[in-house]
């Protein structure tokens, strides 16, 4: 459960760092404390969708990744984060990204983000 709690909170900061520095990636509240409450239920989102869906592309998509030496993970990246978005906007949650290429570099701000927060935020082991 702790594990959960710490890779949560890790994606809520990586996503708030894309929002931060993407104009195309966008997250709106009534108040600082609606925002927070909103990223971190994206945080749960994308956590979702990475855990139940990019595990299928990845095996799906497997070719891919040997012929392009692992860059097509970029574009998985960017599949999840408009899928989060997708599914964002149908929960009716104020998450939008906006555009392919906004996705593919918001995966990568959000890869290497949550991979430092991971490595400072205490875990299980």
């Amino acid at each position: 459960m702790k594990n959960f709690v710490v890779k949560t909170i890790a994606n809520a900061g990586a996503l708030a760092v894309a929002v931060w520095l993407l104009d195309k990636i966008t997250l709106s509240g009534d108040s600082k404390g609606k925002e927070i409450g909103t990223l971190l239920l994206v945080a749960l989102l994308f956590g979702l969708v990475n855990f139940l869906v990019k595990p299928v592309v990845k095996v799906l998509t497997f070719p891919l990744f040997i012929l392009t030496l692992g860059l097509i993970t970029l574009v998985v990246n960017a599949l999840m984060l408009l899928l989060t978005s997708w599914l964002a906007d149908k929960l009716d949650l104020s998450f939008h990204v906006d555009g392919f290429w906004t996705a593919v570099l918001g995966g990568l701000i959000i890869s290497i983000v949550s991979w430092a927060l991971n490595v400072v935020l205490p875990d299980e082991d």
